[in-house]
């Protein structure tokens, strides 16, 4: 009977732990985490641990309350789409209410422990929770321009790590902000030509043009040629302390133009293969480069 009861206790907490990490959306967390870590590292004269874990705690808190309100307001609109009608609002799994206290508790939290690092880094993460919350989500069933408005707070992780080390925003972090603001369009346009059918039936504009078209495509290499270039301003020596070897920046170059391959590739064919294998090549894309970036800081 016990041991009945301790499995079902066990199940029970696999299940709320599942739907937490669905609700706070873990896996882009982690991933938003790992930019503000590559760009602590970028901005940093010596590595603090207790500020890193403050920049993780807090930068995980406001990706995973951003992601919980957004879900919040989309509720009847994920029941409509495969994709997301089994997450754990319009699944029935969670509350609204549970849902809220989660996200706002996530909030205060994630505002605490950036304050803690300094005011600049706690206002920088308040206001990509408001804008990803209040201006981006509201706006996908109105305009295209949702996908340039949520670049805002998109762009801010990378440039967060920054500014957490040094309490100070100029050229560098502003920079980095630039790199990640131009790779989303590739990427969620990319993300966008797979999901569009999805999309359509919860009447989200995601595409620029409306549609899986030339012109969609067309822009998806024009911002990804603008992003291979912010991306090797650098070595060029006019952004201050951020500085990339000629080496890296050649490495950033390639890694770039693979990148355009794949947009090139889905002008080309218009399918949601080249779709996919250029929004994997944008995810490798942005990694890759901020490992570069930080250990050409601490070889070169």
């Amino acid at each position: 009977m016990k041991s009945a009861v301790g499995s079902v206790k066990s199940n029970t907490l696999s299940i709320v732990f599942s739907d937490f990490k669905e609700i706070t959306k873990a896996k882009l967390a982690v991933s938003v985490v790992f930019s503000s870590i590559a760009g602590y590292f970028l901005g940093a004269y010596q590595v603090d641990l207790i500020s890193l874990l403050l920049l993780m705690f807090g930068g995980y808190c406001m990706v995973g309350a951003s992601n919980a309100y957004n879900q919040i307001i989309e509720k009847d609109l994920d029941a409509l789409m495969k994709r997301t009608r089994n997450r754990p609002i319009p699944s029935g799994r969670m509350s609204v209410r549970t849902a809220l206290i989660i996200a706002v508790t996530l909030t205060v939290l994630g505002v605490l422990a950036l304050l803690a690092l300094s005011p600049k880094t706690a206002m920088f993460g308040a206001i990509s929770i408001f804008l990803y919350t209040s201006v981006y989500t509201p706006l996908k069933t109105k305009s295209p321009l949702s996908v340039f408005v949520g670049a805002f707070p998109g762009a801010i992780p990378f440039m967060l790590g920054w500014v957490a080390a040094t309490d100070d925003f100029g050229i560098e972090p502003g920079t980095l902000f630039m790199i990640q603001f131009f790779w989303q369009f590739p990427h969620f346009w990319a993300l966008g030509w797979m999901l569009d059918d999805d999309y359509k039936q919860a009447g989200f504009k995601m595409l620029p043009t409306g549609n899986r078209d030339k012109g969609t495509a067309l822009q998806i290499i024009l911002y990804t040629i603008w992003m291979i270039v912010i991306s090797i301003v650098p070595v060029f020596g006019f952004t201050g302390r951020l500085n990339l070897s000629i080496t890296a920046a050649i490495i950033v170059f390639l890694s770039g133009l693979v990148m355009l391959f794949f947009a090139f590739k889905l002008y080309e064919n218009r399918d949601n293969a080249s779709a996919r294998k250029l929004m994997l090549a944008s995810v490798t894309y942005i990694s890759l480069i901020q490992i570069v970036y930080v250990l050409d800081k601490f070889i070169s």
